[in-house]
């Protein structure tokens, strides 16, 4: 590692140091530091974040992965705190298996469910109920950034996105799209007041999913095991369904939110080519 490499970063020996105590329980707890910053693993995702032109507030590499270290160091900041930690004193901090010898802690951008709703003009909305499993949230996010949603918000015991697991599976949407927790009615009130049409998602009946009309909508995808809640679904405008096969009784409910997130992007493509077809025409 070149000379400036080498003075930049702080070895670290002990495990009770404050930087990585902070560390150890940002990745335990999977919610925010008290300063806002999340705990992020693995190469991939730390470049997404200074991509995506988040504030980093320390990177922490362990002493297999100098090499990589050096190769990310010009691309963070100079007023970052960069850590060098023995192997196993990283491993202890770090939960991944997968790692590959680099975390960090970063704040993500907050957003307010009033921030995410306003949006609703330029895309559908996602609102999550109740998924539990980081991996299924995860590919949500995903989706929702890969086909063009507006925001997505985030109901009672849905975990959260600071979870690095949701980071991981999400490969660095949660950097960029909105998203914000929110009580489900609160969240019901606040959409039906900005005319936003609410839609529900069932395994089984409803619309089907080719016939819905997607301007201004809002899908509730609900938890893994009972789906969305009773007293959400009372409220709602319309159930749709992916038409699938008997011999399978549900999908999985990141596949599922990611086929409604694609339905819902190619009929809308397909709505604003038919209009500009039409203007042109005239």
């Amino acid at each position: 590692m070149d000379p400036a490499s080498i003075k930049r970063l702080q070895r670290i020996e002990g495990r009770h140091n404050s930087s990585v105590k902070l560390l150890r329980q940002a990745f335990a707890r999977g919610e925010r530091t008290e300063s806002g910053a999340c705990a992020i693993e693995g190469v991939r995702i730390l470049e997404e974040a200074i991509r995506s032109g988040l504030r980093l507030e320390a990177v922490f590499f362990s002493t297999s992965a100098e090499s990589k270290a050096r190769r990310l160091l010009p691309q963070i900041g100079s007023h970052v705190e960069t850590y060098l930690l023995p192997d196993r004193l990283f491993a202890s901090a770090v939960p991944s298996e997968s790692t590959q010898g680099v975390a960090a802690l970063v704040r993500l951008r907050e957003f307010s469910a009033d921030d995410v709703i306003r949006a609703s003009e330029q895309g559908i909305l996602v609102v999550v109920a109740g998924v539990q499993d980081p991996g299924n949230l995860g590919t949500i996010l995903r989706s929702a950034e890969a086909f063009e949603a507006a925001g997505v918000l985030l109901g009672e015991n849905t975990v959260n996105m600071t979870n690095w697991k949701v980071v991981r599976a999400s490969a660095g949407s949660v950097f960029r799209l909105p998203v914000a927790r929110v009580s489900l009615s609160e969240a019901i009130a606040k959409l039906k007041e900005g005319g936003v049409r609410l839609l529900g998602t069932s395994s089984h009946k409803g619309t089907p999913l080719h016939e819905v009309d997607w301007d201004k909508v809002a899908v509730f995808i609900g938890s893994e095991g009972s789906g969305l809640p009773r007293e959400v679904i009372s409220k709602l405008d319309a159930v749709i369904a992916i038409p699938h096969s008997a011999k399978v009784e549900s999908l999985n409910v990141g596949v599922a939110g990611s086929i409604l997130l694609f339905e819902a992007a190619r009929s809308r493509r397909e709505s604003f080519t038919a209009e500009a077809n039409q203007t042109r025409t005239r």
